[in-house]
């Protein structure tokens, strides 16, 4: 993660491992692998009947793994989308788990070398994959896609007020020069603002609209969410940490509906329900101590999120 010594440090460390309630004989599931930081602290919870199964679909991330990694009996590396997380782990003959971590977003890492074009403050190439094999660019995604959907994108993902104005910037440079580097795309949004909004740089908000529509984050989360419900064995915990508002709504919905019971019929004057709801809320929110948010900028907006599996 992204800090102010520029050193790897897990966010909400302690929290999340405190939110899994790790059964040292269990299996578990760190579906961010990243630079194994929660995977690490995982396994000083386990002893050598646990297991732990790391997923990304990072290169780097699976070459940190295996050469990190490798002296641990009890760990299991697979690169995937966290969104195929079940197919994943059957394919290891493995059916439910006692917990899944998810720390949903761009890590430090990625962020931090230019050659991934994740962020507009390094010149890089337009890249954005979180899957070096992906065939969908950034550079490719703002070469091929129409004004209207870059809008969409913009306001949708980015949450971005001045998206039509950027959008048809970003079409008239291109029809004249291809859009090929980070800092070129920044300064086209740069050019393409009114007016600056207090410290925020004028195109973090395109920027992380740009890389959750080339991964299919908000698809891959949905989809991870889902199937988690139904890995987890009963008393299992999920625990999810969320970096921005569209997806700590899309956590805080999930687990609202999957621990309510749901009236089939909600007109009669009777409940007639499934019966009792899979999941459990744990506890509030909880969010980075004061003392985290000053040794790691990112831990600023982070929010991790708990249920229990009931049945």
């Amino acid at each position: 993660m992204k800090t102010t010594s520029n050193k790897h440090i897990s966010v909400l460390l302690e929290e999340s491992i405190e939110a899994l309630n790790i059964r040292p004989e269990g299996t578990y599931i760190d579906a961010t692998f990243g630079r194994g930081g929660h995977s690490r602290e995982i396994l000083k919870h386990l002893n050598q009947d646990g297991l732990l199964i790391g997923i990304d679909r990072d290169l780097t991330a699976q070459a940190y793994a295996l050469e990190h990694f490798s002296q641990f009996e009890n760990f299991r590396f697979v690169r995937g989308e966290m969104g195929n997380m079940a197919t994943l782990i059957q394919n290891l003959g493995i059916d439910k788990v006692d917990g899944i971590l998810m720390d949903i977003g761009v890590s430090s890492p990625q962020l931090d070398v230019a050659e991934r074009g994740f962020s507009f403050m390094k010149e890089g190439p337009l890249d954005m994959r979180m899957d070096q094999d992906a065939p969908l660019s950034a550079e490719k995604w703002i070469s091929d896609t129409d004004v209207d959907e870059m809008i969409r994108v913009f306001k949708t993902y980015g949450e971005e007020r001045f998206s039509s104005r950027i959008a048809r910037a970003i079409d008239s440079y291109r029809q004249e020069t291809p859009i090929t580097s980070t800092v070129q795309l920044a300064n086209i949004i740069s050019d393409a603002m009114p007016f600056k909004e207090g410290r925020i740089h004028p195109a973090t908000r395109v920027f992380q609209a740009i890389r959750i529509a080339v991964n299919g984050e908000l698809d891959q989360l949905e989809s991870a969410l889902s199937q988690a419900s139904e890995l987890l064995a009963p008393k299992g915990r999920l625990a999810v940490i969320s970096f921005h508002s569209l997806e700590d709504r899309i956590v805080k919905h999930f687990m609202k509906a999957q621990s309510t019971e749901k009236d089939l019929y909600p007109d009669l004057p009777i409940l007639i329900s499934t019966g009792k709801a899979p999941l459990k809320i744990i506890g509030k929110p909880v969010k980075a101590s004061e003392a985290e948010c000053r040794d790691n900028v990112r831990s600023r907006s982070a929010i991790l999120r708990v249920a229990e599996r009931v049945i």
